[in-house]
């Protein structure tokens, strides 16, 4: 895309955000323990998603504001049947951002090349294991194979760089980092490890059982040479080479070392609310303006326009998980969106 554009959404820290993260259903296909239970079914009202000419406006609006990156996400973004479509017209914007997309890859394998034609550039994939009776354990379903056909899809497809994000759990499968590495290596995985982050369904996390930054970082180091690379910018991992390189491993600290004053990101939720944090108490609701039939259209522009910035200048100095005062968000990380 060249240089970057002005952004317009500039906060009261001066951070400029050209990043927008558009989850697009709530739903999923597995049942990640770290997310939700197995019988969860407390799922957004289907008259609350919004639909692709309303998600297109939003973006149209944002792009219009600076945002350069669109990441769609979930839950499960697959699983919405109209995906293909949302990127080949996101991409046809006149102010056209890069398109990623952050999934579990179980249907990539029939739609990585069409998303690829459509215009996405890449893809992230959730992968916690290596072990298929590990994987039915972890979510509650036996779509391991399926999981490593849908990323060599991926590959296929070009939908690279691809990265592999993988959430180390203790006494669960915080013995298969070293294994997790070595198998991304081999096979042109862009791994990064994130620290387990207090945003399940069953509010069950604590930071006690969280595997940090640190000790990821050590274990790591007792079988592979890292050097950290020195330019992070706005990134939310921290990448080291491995064995003098070219694979990189990144771990995304969130919580043991936040990011937060470079955090250039915000979030639009499936059900139509802005977020300006990950981990934030209050929304912006963006919906309401989209359905409201007494505006012009031109006037539903300015006031969604209107709505990002007031969200972003109400945007806090970073997300406070340690303070002591933290409150876990009411919703979940599957409605709100990674």
């Amino acid at each position: 895309m060249g240089e970057l554009r002005m952004s317009m959404l500039v906060d009261t820290f001066n951070r400029a955000h050209r990043d927008l993260r558009v989850s697009i259903t709530d739903r999923c296909n597995l049942r990640c323990t770290y997310c939700m239970p197995p019988d969860f079914s407390d799922w957004l009202p289907g008259d609350h998603l919004l639909s692709v000419d309303e998600l297109l406006l939003v973006i149209e609006v944002a792009t219009e504001q600076g945002i350069e990156n669109i990441r769609l996400t979930g839950g499960e973004p697959l699983v919405r049947p109209d995906v293909v479509e949302i990127v080949r017209r996101v991409k046809a914007l006149p102010l056209a951002p890069k398109v990623s997309l952050t999934t579990n890859a179980l249907r990539l394998t029939e739609l990585a090349q069409p998303l690829a034609d459509a215009g996405l550039e890449r893809v992230n994939v959730s992968l916690d294991t290596l072990d298929r009776e590990r994987f039915k354990t972890l979510t509650f379903r036996d779509r391991f194979n399926d999981v490593i056909a849908g990323i060599e899809a991926a590959q296929r497809a070009g939908l690279t760089p691809l990265k592999v994000n993988a959430v180390l759990m203790r006494g669960i499968n915080d013995d298969e980092a070293i294994p997790l590495l070595r198998h991304s290596v081999a096979n042109g995985w862009n791994l990064r490890f994130i620290e387990q982050m207090p945003l399940d369904a069953q509010g069950s996390w604590e930071r006690a059982e969280m595997i940090s930054a640190a000790e990821i970082l050590e274990l790591l180091s007792t079988e592979f040479d890292l050097v950290a690379v020195p330019t992070r910018g706005s990134a939310p991992a921290e990448e080291y080479t491995v064995d003098g390189g070219p694979m990189t491993v990144g771990i995304i600290a969130s919580v043991s070392k936040p990011f937060c004053a470079a955090c250039d990101r915000l979030r639009l939720t499936a059900d139509g609310q802005i977020r300006n944090c990950l981990f934030a108490r209050d929304e912006t609701d963006v919906r309401a303006t989209l359905r409201d039939p007494s505006i012009t259209e031109a006037e539903r522009r300015d006031r969604i326009a209107r709505l990002f910035t007031a969200s972003v200048m109400a945007k806090l100095p970073g997300h406070g998980i340690n303070d002591p005062s933290f409150i876990q968000p009411d919703r979940p990380m599957s409605a709100i969106g990674g």
